[in-house]
C-alpha cells in the first residue's frame, strides 16, 4: 500500500511539473506573437473605423454576425451529413467546436448521447487496438520465420516501432490529402491530423468548412470520415501498447514486491501459483503465471 501511495504521489507531481514546464514554454513561444497580432488587429480596426465611419456598436454587431455565420460556410450543418460529422466529434471527444447545438432539445440530447457514446467508443477502439496488435504480432512472427530468424518472438520494441511507423505514416497520408483539398501547408495539415487523432480538437483547423463542402464534395466527405475513424484506430492501437507497457513495468515491480513471502509463495491471491526463486528481472517471464492480470499480455513484453 505504501508503494502504491508513493507511486501515485510521484505521478501527480510528475504531471504538475509537466504542466508547469508546458506553461513556461508556451508562454515563451506565444506571448510576443499574440501581442503583435493584437496590435495589428487594433490598428486595422482603427483604419476601418476611419475609412467607413464605423461606430464601436456597429463594429461589434458586424463582428457578431460574421462569427455566427462562420459555421455555415461548409453548407447546412444539421442535415444528415453534417450531423454525422458532429456525432463523430462528440463520441470520439475530438470536439472541434466548429458547430454546436443551439436548441435546448439538441443540447439535452447531446449530453445523453455523449454519456453513452463516449464509453462505447472507447471500448470499441480498445478492442480494435488489441486485435490490431495481435494481428501485427502474428505478421511479425511469420515474417521472422520466413526470413529464417532463430528467435521468432516479437519483442515490445518491435511492436512499438511498428506502431510508431504506422502512426507517422497515417499522419503523413492525412497531411498530404488535407493540404491538397483544404489548401493548407503540409505542416498545418500535419498539425491538424495530429490534433484530430489525439482527440485534442482545438478547432483552429477544421476540414469540410469550405463553401458547401458537406453537400457538394461527397467523396471528400467520405474520406474525411473514414480517415478520422481509421486514424483513431491506428493511434489507439499504438497508445494502447505504450500504456500497457508503462502499466506492466510499474505494476509488475509492485506486485513482485508484495506477492512473495519468505517461502516463495504468492500471499495475496490464493489462486496464484508458487513463485520460483527470482533475483533479477530476467526470470520474470517464468513468473507470469503468478500474475493473471498480465499473463495474457506477457508475450508482448519479453
Amino acid at each position: 500500500m505504501k508503494s502504491q501511495n508513493i507511486r501515485t504521489l510521484f505521478l501527480i507531481l510528475s504531471v504538475l511539473l509537466y504542466l508547469l514546464i508546458g506553461a513556461a514554454v508556451f508562454d515563451a513561444l506565444e506571448t510576443e506573437s499574440e501581442s503583435s497580432r493584437k496590435r495589428a488587429l487594433e490598428q486595422k480596426l482603427s483604419e476601418l473605423k476611419r475609412k467607413y465611419g464605423f461606430k464601436e456598436e456597429d463594429y461589434r454587431e458586424m463582428e457578431r454576425v460574421i462569427l455566427q455565420s462562420e459555421p455555415h460556410r461548409g453548407g447546412k450543418q444539421w442535415k444528415f451529413t453534417g450531423s454525422f460529422y458532429f456525432a463523430i466529434t462528440v463520441i470520439t471527444t475530438i470536439g472541434y467546436g466548429h458547430v454546436a447545438p443551439r436548441t435546448d432539445a439538441g443540447k439535452t440530447f447531446c449530453m445523453f448521447y455523449a454519456v453513452l457514446g463516449i464509453p462505447l467508443t472507447l471500448v470499441m477502439f480498445q478492442s480494435l487496438g488489441e486485435r490490431i496488435n495481435t494481428f501485427v504480432r502474428y505478421l511479425l512472427r511469420r515474417a521472422k520465420q520466413g526470413l529464417g530468424f532463430r528467435k521468432t518472438d516479437v519483442s515490445m520494441g518491435n511492436m512499438v516501432l511498428v506502431g510508431l511507423l504506422s502512426c507517422v505514416s497515417t499522419l503523413c497520408i492525412g497531411a498530404a490529402a488535407f493540404s491538397h483539398f483544404e489548401d493548407w501547408s503540409f505542416f498545418n495539415a500535419y498539425y491538424y491530423c495530429f490534433v484530430t487523432l489525439t482527440t485534442i480538437g482545438f478547432g483552429d483547423f477544421v476540414a469540410l468548412k469550405k463553401k458547401d463542402a458537406l453537400q457538394k464534395r461527397s467523396p471528400y466527405v467520405a474520406f474525411c470520415f473514414l480517415y478520422i475513424l481509421v486514424g483513431l484506430m491506428v493511434t489507439g492501437a499504438f497508445l494502447n501498447l505504450v500504456v500497457l507497457r508503462f502499466l506492466t513495468v510499474t505494476h509488475l515491480a509492485l506486485l513482485l514486491s508484495v506477492a512473495e513471502n519468505e517461502d516463495g509463495h504468492c500471499t495475496h491471491y490464493s489462486k496464484w501459483s508458487k513463485l520460483p526463486d527470482c533475483n533479477n528481472w530476467k526470470c520474470l517471464p517464468a513468473n507470469a503465471d503468478c500474475f493473471p492480470v498480465y499473463a495474457r499480455f506477457w508475450p508482448t513484453y519479453k
